[in-house]
């Protein structure tokens, strides 16, 4: 299985080169469980959904904390036919069978109870493609289900749902709604855009 995501930060500042080289720092105790390539235009993250979504959590909540509106963008991908299994992304999240789907919501929304307090508020929005398969649309609402149940639930949106929150509780939201929705062996996808700090909220 090879699992991973393309990700861009964007620090809405005069001094944003200082925001993005600080924030990476919070990768350092990732760098052995994940295979990092940075571009001009996005960074790819390569390894297992459980190291993955810290990554990306404390990441964006590093550059949040300097109070600049940040801005986070994501293509997260699993299992993509296209690409060759990848052994650094070995995870337990995909072991067995594909369980019953409430046993999968259940099972979802007990991690995110136990997600980490990052003292970081966000709000983002999320798309998931389950690919591939007949019954996808049965695992893409059994996901907005876990979703709205999550205590990360804002609004549905036309082509996604917006979630706020605490980064701990969110990207913990985005976890498991990326490993327990679609079939362990199948490819799914999420779009997703983070932001923290916004002026529009005022």
């Amino acid at each position: 299985m090879f699992s991973g995501a393309q990700i861009s930060l964007y620090p809405m500042a005069d001094d944003f080169v200082d925001v993005i080289m600080s924030a990476l720092g919070a990768l350092d105790p990732y760098r052995d469980q994940l295979r990092i390539e940075t571009d001009d235009v996005s960074t790819l993250l390569v390894g297992p959904p459980e190291v993955l979504f810290r990554a990306m959590r404390d990441l964006f909540s590093a550059a949040a904390r300097t109070g600049t509106h940040c801005v986070f963008s994501a293509t997260i991908s699993r299992g993509c036919p296209g690409e060759s299994d990848d052994a650094i992304c070995t995870s337990s999240h995909f072991d067995g069978p594909l369980a019953p789907l409430a046993e999968r919501q259940e099972s979802a929304l007990a991690a995110v109870r136990k997600a980490p307090d990052m003292d970081v508020f966000a709000v983002g929005q999320l798309s998931l493609y389950v690919l591939g398969q007949g019954n996808h649309m049965d695992e893409i609402y059994g996901c907005i289900d876990f979703l709205k149940q999550s205590g990360t639930f804002d609004k549905s949106k036309h082509f996604a749902t917006k979630l706020k929150g605490d980064t701990g509780a969110l990207f913990a939201t985005l976890e498991q709604a990326f490993c327990h929705f679609g079939p362990p062996e199948g490819h799914v996808t999420i779009d997703l855009t983070v932001s923290a700090n916004s002026p529009s909220a005022r």
